[in-house]
């Protein structure tokens, strides 16, 4: 068999239908591509997501960070000094209060001497009307009391509970700005958090479960204050504690008392096999406001187990993918992609194989 020619040798029409045909090569890979990772995507629903997926939203938030206690410091080689900063919560509702934690450390993250010089809580600027409620010190300790863990580990720790401290008709973000010196350095840092002084609805902690259409359904009670849309989320775990899946709920609800439906989509038990019983956690929700900052009002987060389900053999569960008429319509847009890529790289093809097949002229 003859070798094939080489582009350069190939004839101006030859080397515009080889370009052509590559172009559409590429395209029908690429539509293929998309249509099977947005299938693989969507084969269970949005509100029932393996945790995998985002490992980092399996837990509470607990922000911690470190940054240089002074940045010029650090940028002139004058200082290594860090700061490990630590709250134990964002969201704060009601008379719950925050704990907040300041350590100093060296490059090496060896301890450093550590001193909180001054604290005040106050509105955040960027809040609408800020200024209108004076600023409140706070205290931060290394005495084993009001929320420190350890007397004399370095940890410093200052407990805020703004209903109790000037905010309790405050409804939005409040910013802790701290001083603290260590050695002859010193410099400011700060916390935020956001605080609802009044929840709009309340978890009254009772859940029935439902096998259902082959998924298990979980329906929390909930007392509503404030009708609105509602977003609700919670985590799950297998019998070992090894978290399994995240579940969610985002609907209308009115006032009175209401049921918030968090279902564990069928297919992504049986894929992913936990064990039962399965663990339902750390469930937090909001109303989300169409307007205005912030944009929510927030529940009274249920932390901690919530429920444990009854034991349910995998073959309960329905193995079908997800259907919806989003998904339809948006699946079908692809595999017309794809088609449509086929149909002009098989056009290109054939009059690649009718050029080679025809006679030359004498």
């Amino acid at each position: 068999m003859a070798a094939a020619a080489t582009p350069s040798l190939l004839s101006p029409e030859a080397r515009e239908r080889e370009a052509r045909r590559e172009l559409w090569q590429k395209r029908l890979e690429r539509a293929r591509r998309s249509l099977e990772a947005y299938v693989a995507a969507t084969r269970y629903p949005p509100e029932s997501r393996p945790s995998r997926e985002h490992p980092d939203e399996m837990e509470l938030a607990e922000p911690e960070r470190t940054r240089p206690l002074s940045a010029k410091g650090a940028e002139d080689g004058t200082s290594d000094v860090q700061l490990r900063l630590k709250q134990d919560k964002v969201f704060v509702v009601g008379d719950e209060a925050v704990l907040l934690t300041v350590a100093c450390e060296d490059s090496r993250r060896e301890p450093r001497t550590c001193s909180v010089v001054s604290a005040v809580a106050h509105e955040a600027e960027h809040m609408a009307g800020a200024g209108g409620v004076a600023g409140v010190p706070l205290v931060f300790g290394d005495d084993g009391r009001d929320g420190d863990a350890v007397a004399g580990d370095g940890m410093l720790t200052g407990r805020f509970q703004p209903s109790k401290q000037g905010f309790a008709m405050y409804s939005g973000t409040l910013r802790v700005d701290v001083r603290v010196r260590s050695g002859s350095v010193e410099d400011v840092t700060f916390f935020d958090v956001l605080y609802t002084p009044a929840p709009p609805a309340t978890f009254t902690r009772r859940v029935r479960e439902s096998l259902e259409g082959g998924s298990l359904d979980l329906y929390l009670a909930v007392q509503v204050r404030k009708a609105g849309r509602y977003v609700v989320s919670g985590r799950m775990d297998d019998e070992g504690g090894v978290p399994f899946a995240s579940v969610s709920f985002n609907e209308e609800l009115p006032e009175g008392l209401n049921e918030v439906k968090l279902s564990v989509f069928g297919k992504l038990i049986r894929d992913e096999a936990p064990t039962f019983p399965l663990v339902l956690r750390d469930v937090e929700g909001f109303l989300l406001k169409e307007s205005g900052d912030p944009d929510r009002e927030l529940m009274v987060t249920m932390r901690g187990p919530v429920h444990t389900t009854r034991e349910y053999s995998l073959q309960q569960f329905s193995s079908a993918e997800w259907k919806s008429p989003e998904r339809d319509r948006y699946t079908d847009e692809l595999q017309k992609d794809v088609v449509e890529a086929q149909k002009q790289l098989d056009a290109v093809l054939a009059e690649k194989h009718g050029a080679q097949n025809q006679k030359p002229q004498p």
